[in-house]
C-alpha cells in the first residue's frame, strides 16, 4: 500500500507519518490510548494532497472532545505565529521566558562594536559570569526557515561587539559573552552547521532537538496569551504594551481589574481568564 503525500505549511510534499501525528499528541499531554487512537484515525482518512493545516485541524478537533487542555496545548505553534507580523511581540515574548529563568533584561539596546556604531539588538541576557546577545527571528509559516545568511550577518555583528566588549569589559570581569538566535520556527541545516562550528547558540522550533522552544514553553507552562481561542489578534499591541505576554501573566488575575488596565470588555477577558485556568491548572 502507497504512503500518501501531504502538503506541508511550506508548500511542500512530504510523506505522511502515523508517528508523527501521534508524537504531536502525546506533546500536548495527550494520553498513549487516546494519541494512537487520533493517530489511527486520521490514518484512516487522510489521502495524496492533503494539507498538513487540515490534519492539524481534524486532530485538534478530536483533542478538545476527549481532552479540551491539550487541545489548547496543541494550538502552540499557531499561537507563536499570533505573535507577528512585526516580530516585536516576539522579542518581548522570549524575553519574558529568559526572565523566567533568573536573566537580567534589557530590550531594544544600541550596542556600539570595535568598527560600527548603532548596533540594535532585541535583548541583553545576563546572569552571573555569562552575557548573552539575543537576535530574535520571527517567521511567518509562509517564510520557512531561516537560512545561513541570517546566520553569518548576526555572527559578524557579534564578533564586532565582542571585540569591543573584550578591551572594556570582557578582561575586567571575565564575563562570557555569547551570541544567540532564536526563531519560532526552523533553521536551515546550512544555518545550524555553521552557528555550531562558531559558537553561536540557537533556539527554535524542536532546536536543540527534543530541547528546542517548544519543550521549554510546554514543560514549564510559558505558553503565549495568544494561545487562547478567546484571545483576539487586534488585542496584540495592547497585551505587549502591558507586559502580559504570557497565560501566567492573567492567571487567577481579577477580570474587573484587567479590564481596567487593558480598556478591554470585562466579559470577554472573563472568558480569557477562564481558559487561562484550564489550561495551566487542570
Amino acid at each position: 500500500m502507497s504512503v500518501p503525500y501531504i502538503i506541508n505549511s511550506r508548500g511542500e510534499q512530504e510523506p505522511f507519518s502515523v508517528k508523527k501525528v501521534e508524537r504531536s499528541a502525546r506533546r500536548v499531554g495527550a494520553s498513549g490510548k487516546l494519541a494512537q487512537k487520533i493517530s489511527q484515525e486520521i490514518a484512516h482518512n487522510v489521502y495524496t494532497g492533503i494539507s498538513t493545516k487540515e490534519i492539524f485541524r481534524q486532530v485538534k478537533r478530536m483533542l478538545h472532545r476527549e481532552a479540551p487542555p491539550a487541545a489548547l496545548r496543541f494550538s502552540l505553534k499557531e499561537a507563536m505565529q499570533l505573535l507577528g507580523p512585526t516580530g516585536f511581540p516576539f522579542e518581548q515574548y522570549i524575553a519574558e521566558i529568559f526572565e523566567s529563568w533568573g536573566f537580567r533584561i534589557k530590550t531594544n539596546q544600541l550596542v556600539s562594536g570595535h568598527c560600527c556604531s548603532g548596533y540594535e539588538i532585541d535583548f541583553l541576557a545576563e546572569r552571573e559570569s555569562i552575557l548573552k546577545l539575543v537576535e530574535c527571528k520571527f517567521r511567518q509559516a509562509s517564510q520557512g526557515i531561516v537560512q545561513i545568511e541570517v546566520a553569518l550577518a548576526n555572527y559578524a555583528r557579534f564578533l564586532d561587539i565582542k571585540n569591543r566588549f573584550d578591551y572594556q569589559k570582557q578582561r575586567k570581569s571575565q564575563q562570557e559573552i555569547k551570541s544567540l538566535l532564536v526563531t519560532n520556527t526552523r533553521f536551515s541545516s546550512r544555518a545550524i552547521r555553521y552557528c555550531e562550528c562558531v559558537g553561536v547558540e540557537l533556539l527554535g522550533w524542536n532546536y536543540p532537538k527534543n530541547k528546542g522552544l517548544e519543550f521549554f514553553i510546554d514543560s514549564e507552562g510559558l505558553y503565549p496569551v495568544t494561545i487562547l481561542p478567546s484571545f483576539k489578534r487586534e488585542w496584540g499591541d495592547t497585551f505587549s504594551r502591558k507586559g502580559l505576554m504570557m497565560v501566567k501573566d492573567i492567571l487567577n488575575t481579577d477580570p474587573n481589574s484587567l479590564g481596567q488596565k487593558l480598556g478591554l470588555p470585562v466579559a470577554q477577558l472573563r472568558s480569557l481568564i477562564s481558559e487561562a485556568s484550564l489550561l495551566l491548572t487542570e
